[in-house]
């Protein structure tokens, strides 16, 4: 993991000082609440329905057993006991006082963490693979350049106002867990013919109110001109980026409106001009961060032979390594997804309770590294496989073992309206009702992998575009209804990333499990043999789906 240097530390220490300072001007009535908006912004502090919502960063999801305690401290002392695990590898707090929150930041820089750049017209936190450096298909570890990214974004006085917020995704595996197609930027790390480590750029992909397939700009691009490229993007986006509606103001609108071609000209005539300037990366300075994500010390580990009769006295230990334990690149270790999504309980939400527990197993089991997924679980990267049953066990009684990655049950689920401020409906109730209605291991271990998204409005939050089924929250003359799409995903190796297909008019909130069941009937009817949702939709298409919901009249 990387650690704060001088540098680091003292420019938090500073940002804290000043975020206090004008804190105690607003409360004084020094200050506007015009004034105090973007202040309070560039530090993660959002007012939302009930109450202030404070965003810590997490960079590219990963923590250390010691930073989780701090938020669980956090979570006990200045909050409900509690925090939410967002879909950008970030922590939430929901329940906040605004006069404590410089106390918080403070309390997060004493473990090298911070909120800079949670929210505002700014880059945000850069997201990543969360089995990166330890995938079994990983190609190149994303987290060095993710670091790279968090450093030159960080307070850059250039892109510090854009036209609207900012959002980067890196990967470097086969199978891509970071969703780079549906981001202002997403990057592809990969090895060229020689062996050394190149970058192709897709710019101008995003979900909200018009979803986008981000196309491919640049394919090639040596590390050295990492930064230097990605700034001639910004350079290009906030020069020419709306600014008159915030709407429009997106990079994937200015794409649209340029054409890729158009926009890719832009930036290889920016990028010209600064190509060889002072943000080309050294081979030092890159060094200097690859050696900051060196492996653990591993050692040497020999499959542990009880591990199968484990399995075979306890199947509800086998569905769980089945569903949440993926292979690692290292013989006698595994990745390990510690489930948020136990029946009840709202999707990402976790005690801190659960944060001291997890922080423990990531001491005990997993080198002291844990990291936070974009499906809003705990990962603990590098467990040896010979400690699976004793973690399963541990995790099972503090309700973060259910076998269900992956599984319908696993969904994605934004606050939605019981929190945000911007919903237009109630996410929750909605992925509890779900939950409740297919709380079944036999029949969603059937269904195999099925993506659930779930959003309160069209600022995606949840990502709904992109579930194999997305659900929407649209207010219809005053009342909650849902939208239902169909087919997408956010891309891997076999399959290109797609947005989902509306199926017809919107839901009540109570008929959405029946739909979601019509839904399943279907593909169950239809399937053949082992296909998946998303392969069966493909293939048969969304008038199957339509005329099982709502008959032949519609």
């Amino acid at each position: 993991m990387y650690k704060y240097d001088d540098f680091d530390r003292t420019f938090v220490a500073e940002r804290v000082a000043h975020y206090r300072a004008q804190t105690e001007r607003y409360l004084d009535g020094k200050l506007s609440e015009d004034e105090f908006l973007q202040l309070r912004l560039r530090n993660g502090l959002y007012v939302q329905r009930l109450a202030p919502m404070l965003r810590v960063a997490v960079p590219y999801g990963t923590l250390s057993a010691d930073q989780l305690r701090m938020l669980a401290h956090i979570a006990r002392r200045y909050d409900r006991g509690y925090g939410h695990l967002s879909t950008r590898q970030n922590m939430q707090f929901n329940w906040p006082e605004l006069a404590e929150v410089p106390d918080i930041l403070e309390d997060l820089a004493s473990v090298e963490m911070h909120a800079i750049q949670t929210s505002g017209n700014c880059i945000r936190n850069t997201t990543t693979d969360e089995f990166a450096g330890a995938a079994a298909d990983e190609i190149v570890d994303a987290r060095p350049y993710c670091e790279l990214i968090r450093q030159w974004s960080t307070n850059h006085p250039e892109f510090d106002w854009l036209p609207r917020k900012f959002k980067i995704a890196v990967t470097g595996a086969q199978e891509d867990r970071a969703a780079i197609a549906v981001h202002d930027i997403g990057i592809q790390a990969r090895h060229d013919d020689n062996g050394d480590v190149v970058f192709d750029f897709y710019v101008g992909g995003g979900l909200g109110r018009t979803p986008v397939i981000g196309p491919l700009i640049r394919e090639g691009l040596p590390v050295a001109h990492l930064l230097t490229y990605l700034e001639a993007v910004m350079r290009v986006y906030n020069r020419y980026g709306r600014r008159d509606n915030k709407y429009k103001a997106r990079i994937k609108i200015l794409v649209r409106a340029m054409g890729a071609d158009g926009f890719q000209s832009r930036v290889d005539e920016e990028w010209a001009h600064i190509k060889d300037s002072a943000s080309t990366v050294s081979e030092s300075e890159m060094e200097r961060l690859i050696a900051a994500f060196a492996p653990p010390t591993f050692v040497t580990l020999v499959e542990e032979d009880n591990l199968e009769s484990q399995r075979l006295e306890h199947p509800q230990f086998s569905h769980w390594l089945h569903h949440n334990v993926v292979p690692h690149k290292r013989k006698g270790y595994a990745i390990v997804t510690l489930s948020t999504k136990a029946t009840g309980v709202p999707p990402g939400d976790v005690s801190d309770e659960q944060m001291d527990a997890v922080a423990g197993w990531a001491d005990a089991y997993s080198f002291g590294e844990l990291r936070i997924s974009h499906e809003q679980n705990f990962v603990l990267p590098h467990v040896p496989r010979g400690k699976l049953f004793e973690l399963w066990q541990a995790a099972t009684e503090a309700d973060l073992g259910t076998a269900n990655a992956g599984l319908l049950t696993d969904m994605i689920c934004c606050p939605g309206g019981d929190y945000c401020s911007l919903a237009n409906a109630k996410s929750i109730p909605v992925a509890e009702a779900i939950q409740r209605r297919f709380d079944n291991y036999d029949y969603v271990h059937d269904l195999g992998n099925l993506d659930i998204n779930i959003s309160g409005c069209m600022n995606a939050c949840g990502h709904h575009h992109v579930g194999h089924i997305g659900i929407l929250g649209v207010d219809k003359k005053g009342e909650e209804f849902y939208q239902i799409s169909l087919g997408g995903h956010s891309g891997h190796s076999s399959t290109a990333a797609a947005l989902g297909q509306i199926i017809g008019p919107s839901f009540a909130r109570n008929e959405v499990p029946d739909v979601i069941a019509r839904i399943l009937d279907v593909y169950v009817d239809n399937r053949h043999n082992e296909e998946s949702f998303l392969h069966c939709f493909q293939r048969i298409g969304l008038d199957p789906f339509k005329e099982r919901i709502y008959g032949n009249g519609n």
